[in-house]
């Protein structure tokens, strides 16, 4: 192999934690290569005109930010802006469609009268606040730790300070949690649904990798909050790529990576050849794996679980539920046929192999809080963002399946609306309904997730579970020269940047 060009770091995939990584580097003088398989940068983190004729720009994949540090914008002087939603969550009883629970986070009165109005008294709401309050504080003593060398779990517990708490996440199912703490199934179900965006598992599952999903839900920001980015998901990721390139990162797209040699930091790709110091793998650990003589890390294939659906509306449709104002109810996280329950039901029914109906499904407007993404012809229109449980990569074997579990996503959000979904969906420029769908098996085939995994493999507790670890970033091979810095790192998932900043962090401590 001709090695032409040799660098101090070469970057595999420009998506957000690639072009983090990339970015610090720079930043501090050193030659950086970012090479990209597809013909953008950003990778699941982007906006996209996603239907003929329209001017929307729909953040595609992701679609909110909860765990990026304000530190990783502040250092990168990333032109981000993050707008908190005042609504946290609407949820139509299941049993009774024409009542639900609204939470408001700017109304704390009108948020406990709506938990008497529809679990019959204020218990709920006082474990609801307990609950938060302490998770919350949990969240301020764990996030600021996933930027810095990994400590033990036992170091980790004492600083959380809350050994009840600690012991229900991290020691037991937490379904049991979520069951000894709140009593009303539609209660337990908006808290339930935390553990299981992205995560195929049933809430008492031995293995807890619906307690890691919750955990990590909860710790963003040190709050828990999830943040909507004006300009859509694109601005994350285009920020990141301009703070890179301005810093003199060289950002090669149509650059398919074949093979790394991580001896000696050779990366070959389609057409071209180059040597690096330091090789940061921000593709998934499996893809990573194909281009390696040995792999570096070996588990059983990921599995995804969800079905996501974007759709372009006329005007928001309205509810069964009278009293609430769509534009409140559609702001927060929509929750929909997603009791404790349903979303059990709704596990087995897909561990069966059957696309579960109704299908629990939770929907967000991005354009409630920001319609930069709409062109000035689309003035009176909304995006609708939905995300459907349970919906793993088996189940879309069949040329018919993405379609059948559309339509069964689709009824359950009929279910507690006024007049069909349908009747207000947008048709775009070749008369078609303005609806996007994509499986898991999309996700693997579109942005190189595999089995649709939005997290690059099953997510792990954000401390060192070896004491070999303690000390580490997370993101080390067994490669001294080869690292993980994508969403498969320990401490990955989510549009966060933080094991790109940690495999930076890495490179310049050797």
């Amino acid at each position: 192999m001709n090695v032409v060009q040799t660098f101090d770091d070469i970057v595999i995939g420009a998506g957000h934690n690639g072009l983090t990584t990339a970015a610090y580097l720079a930043r501090v003088g050193r030659r950086v290569l970012v090479l990209e398989r597809s013909d953008h940068v950003g990778g699941a983190s982007i906006s996209a005109r996603t239907f003929p004729g329209m001017d929307a720009r729909l953040s595609r994949y992701s679609y909110l930010v909860s765990l990026m540090p304000r530190q990783i914008i502040t250092d990168l002087d990333l032109d981000v802006r993050l707008v908190r939603r005042r609504y946290s969550s609407y949820t139509p009883l299941p049993r009774r469609p024409e009542l639900g629970l609204l939470v408001d986070n700017g109304d704390p009165e009108a948020t406990r009268a709506s938990f008497a109005s529809t679990t019959g008294s204020d218990a709920d709401h006082d474990a609801w606040q307990r609950f938060y309050g302490r998770m919350e504080r949990l969240a301020q003593r764990v996030f600021p730790t996933v930027t810095e060398p990994l400590r033990s779990a036992d170091e980790l517990r004492t600083l959380v300070d809350d050994d009840e708490l600690w012991s229900a996440l991290v020691d037991a199912p937490i379904g049991q949690l979520i069951e000894s703490t709140f009593a009303d199934d539609t209660v337990r179900g908006v808290v339930a649904t935390d553990a299981l965006i992205g995560t195929f598992a049933d809430l008492h599952d031995p293995s807890l990798r619906q307690n890691i999903c919750l955990l990590y839900h909860l710790i963003g920001g040190g709050t828990g909050d999830w943040d909507v980015p004006i300009g859509g998901m694109g601005s994350v990721s285009g920020a990141l790529a301009r703070s890179a390139a301005a810093a003199g990162a060289d950002i090669r797209t149509g650059a398919r990576v074949v093979a790394v040699d991580p001896d000696t930091g050779v990366v070959e790709w389609d057409g071209g050849s180059a040597q690096g110091s330091m090789v940061h793998a921000g593709c998934a650990p499996t893809v990573l794996n194909s281009m390696l003589d040995r792999p570096v890390i070996t588990e059983p294939t990921p599995q995804g679980a969800q079905l996501k659906i974007n759709l372009l509306l006329n005007r928001l449709p309205r509810l069964r539920d009278t009293t609430v104002d769509p534009m409140a109810a559609f702001a927060g996280t929509f929750h929909i046929n997603e009791d404790f329950s349903q979303v059990q039901s709704a596990y087995a029914a897909a561990a069966a192999g059957r696309i579960p109906s109704p299908a629990p499904c939770e929907i967000y407007c991005h354009t409630l809080s920001d319609r930069s993404i709409l062109g000035p012809d689309l003035d009176d229109m909304q995006t609708l963002t939905l995300f459907g449980l349970h919906m793993p990569p088996e189940l879309f074997s069949e040329p018919t399946a993405l379609q059948q579990a559309v339509d069964s996503t689709l009824a359950s959000l009929d279910s507690v609306l006024a007049e069909p979904i349908a009747d207000v969906i947008a048709r775009d420029g070749n008369g078609q309904p303005c609806i996007e769908a994509r499986s898991p098996l999309d996700l693997q085939d579109s942005v190189g997730l595999p089995g649709g995994n939005i997290f690059h493999r099953s997510l792990q507790w954000p401390w060192a579970e070896t004491a070999d670890e303690v000390g580490t970033w997370g993101v080390e091979t067994l490669h001294s020269r080869l690292t993980i810095c994508g969403a498969g790192a320990r401490r990955g998932g989510g549009v966060s940047g933080i094991p790109g900043h940690n495999a930076a962090q890495f490179a310049l401590g050797r």
